[in-house]
């Protein structure tokens, strides 16, 4: 059964733009997947530790086939093709974050896989991108997107306009 997942996506090392760019092309060559949008890319601070670079986020929409551990397995695998090096320490410097924000209509709590993401609500650099390719989105709860964007400024936030 196809599904329709968004992913969140991060860097801020080596190339960020870049990397999303490559992460978004390797999501589009996933099996049993189409990648069927994606926003803009958005500069944001930190969560983390503040001495490291600002972060680029994106949001992509994906239609998939495959079950969510098994998605999972290939975010990571792709992660780890970019450079991604797993620490102990959260919120870190990467060179990319892929993380499920949301699939289809389910709620899981698993070890691996909290979705919705958690504290995706709060957080504007997953908000604003996603209300770009999904503004009246619903989430499994019920909650509408728009209705968080409400709560969440869009401070610290800055779109990059790539037509420049």
């Amino acid at each position: 059964m196809m599904e329709r997942v968004y992913i969140g996506l991060g860097s801020n090392l080596a190339d960020p733009l870049e990397q999303l760019r490559s992460a978004l092309a390797a999501l589009a060559a996933l099996p049993q997947t189409s990648l069927t949008a994606q926003s803009s890319f958005y500069i944001s601070d930190p969560l983390g530790p503040a001495d490291q670079p600002r972060y680029v986020n994106a949001v992509a929409a994906l239609d998939t086939e495959l079950p969510p551990l098994e998605l999972l397995d290939a975010l990571q695998a792709i992660e780890q093709e970019q450079g991604r090096m797993r620490k102990a320490e959260r919120w870190g410097p990467r060179t990319l974050d892929l993380d499920i924000l949301l699939f289809g209509e389910r709620q899981l709590d698993e070890p691996r896989l909290t979705v919705p993401h958690y504290h995706m609500h709060a957080r504007a650099f997953v908000l604003y991108p996603l209300a770009e390719i999904a503004p009246q989105l619903y989430l499994p709860d019920g909650r509408a997107l728009s209705a968080l964007l409400a709560a969440c400024p869009f401070a610290g936030l800055e779109r990059i306009d790539e037509s420049r």
